[in-house]
């Protein structure tokens, strides 16, 4: 595994992987239009071109022989809807599926953990769709631990998310 930087020119790769992961994570009975203009209207490669652009988003992306299978964005300066979290969000952790288990999405964490520490911010937090029951299982085994709820919206449907932060014995 290759962690890098992400350039100006992965935009689309990483477009392209985050729909993949959303999808594949999210959409299990069916696509309908509701979620469809959801996610083509937010996986973008101008979206994404956007947030690598923006001086308080650092992108990370783990690379093998063929191209990018991972991708981590924290956000700073961002707060968490709880109290007692570093001002620094895991804004995303996704790994291709096809990928997953490899040890990408621990790699991938373990540098943005450091990397929250050296900015000064040791106890980054997340917020993580409750009935992800597989991802809430891999944060809580990287020594984060449910901190307080919050709502992940769409339009006027909202869902339950947690908020996750790193556990301050780790």
């Amino acid at each position: 595994m290759a962690l890098r930087a992400a350039t100006y020119e992965d935009a689309s790769s990483i477009a392209a992987l985050s729909l993949e992961v959303w999808l594949s994570t999210y959409i299990r009975r069916g696509i309908n239009g509701f979620f469809a203009d959801y996610a083509l209207d937010t996986f973008t490669t101008a979206r994404t071109r956007a947030i690598l652009n923006d001086p308080t988003e650092c992108v990370t992306v783990s690379d093998n022989v063929e191209g990018i299978d991972g991708v981590l964005r924290l956000t700073h300066g961002r707060a968490a809807p709880v109290p007692g979290c570093s001002p620094v969000e895991i804004t995303t952790l996704y790994v291709q599926p096809r990928h997953q288990g490899r040890g990408i999405g621990a790699g991938l964490l373990a540098h943005a953990q450091r990397c929250c520490v050296a900015a000064g911010a040791p106890r980054p937090w997340l917020a993580v769709n409750a009935e992800n029951t597989a991802a809430v299982g891999f944060y809580a085994g990287q020594g984060f631990e449910i901190v307080g709820e919050t709502h992940f919206s769409i339009a006027d449907q909202s869902y339950p998310n947690h908020i996750m932060s790193l556990r301050p014995d780790i």
